[in-house]
């Protein structure tokens, strides 16, 4: 009960601080200020957070100890990668489960410049790990880029997929994008190499023409797998 208790004034002031940042901006916002409307006081914001700019992600913490459990588990006779793919569907629902988190965050850095390089670091721990466990686990007799661009290709999928939830206001269906983009990865690595051609992984901007140019390119692909 006190841990549960913990967690719901973690969130409580996480929450009330966002609305204060949207309301009033983030600049014009103190952590005095996000006590006194979460009604507790400095020194229990600072018990759950280190800083003000992370007051936006109290959830990543938590999720980063559940990707590392997921990680870990027996894996049941599945390769690397489909425990990859299944510890990062376990982080999707995770998110999915505080979808107004989602997203007011969602608003928040696109707004705020200081709370997006945060949110991208943060992604960068989550990717870490996943590269980290491929390294160890694939084969390693294996092309040395392989769990590199394995691990970004599986983040891509699920930053894809809760980008757009974000963007239509949480009315897509971010767990079946995921599905269908780990499905993608999963046709690409059991094409027969000698019947393709090479795989071109890149990092693009995320703007609407880059997105309309991959549907496109993912369509042509589905058709020639």
């Amino acid at each position: 009960m006190a841990v549960e208790r913990a967690l719901e004034t973690k969130y409580r002031i996480a929450e009330t601080a966002m609305a204060l940042f949207l309301e009033q901006g983030y600049e014009s916002v103190t952590v005095e200020a996000v006590a006194d409307a979460a009604r507790t006081s400095r020194r229990t914001v600072f018990r759950y957070f280190d800083g003000k700019d992370e007051l936006a992600f109290p959830d990543h913490s938590a999720r980063l100890e559940l990707l590392a459990r997921t990680l870990v588990e027996p894996t049941g006779g599945r390769s690397p990668v489909d425990v990859v793919i299944a510890a990062t569907e376990a982080v999707m629902l995770d998110f999915l489960g505080r979808p107004e988190l989602v997203l007011r965050r969602y608003r928040l850095t696109r707004l705020v410049p200081e709370l997006r390089k945060r949110e991208v670091l943060e992604n960068e721990r989550y990717v870490a790990l996943t590269r980290a466990y491929l390294r160890d686990h694939l084969p390693q007799d294996g092309p040395s880029f392989l769990p590199v661009a394995l691990s970004a290709l599986i983040d891509a999928m699920h930053r894809s997929a809760l980008g757009n939830f974000a963007r239509s206001g949480g009315t897509s269906d971010a767990r079946a994008e995921l599905q269908e983009g780990v499905e993608w990865v999963r046709r690409v690595l059991a094409a027969d190499p000698s019947t393709g051609g090479p795989l071109l992984l890149a990092v693009l901007p995320d703007t609407a023409a880059v997105r309309q140019s991959l549907a496109a390119l993912r369509d042509q692909a589905r058709d020639l797998i």
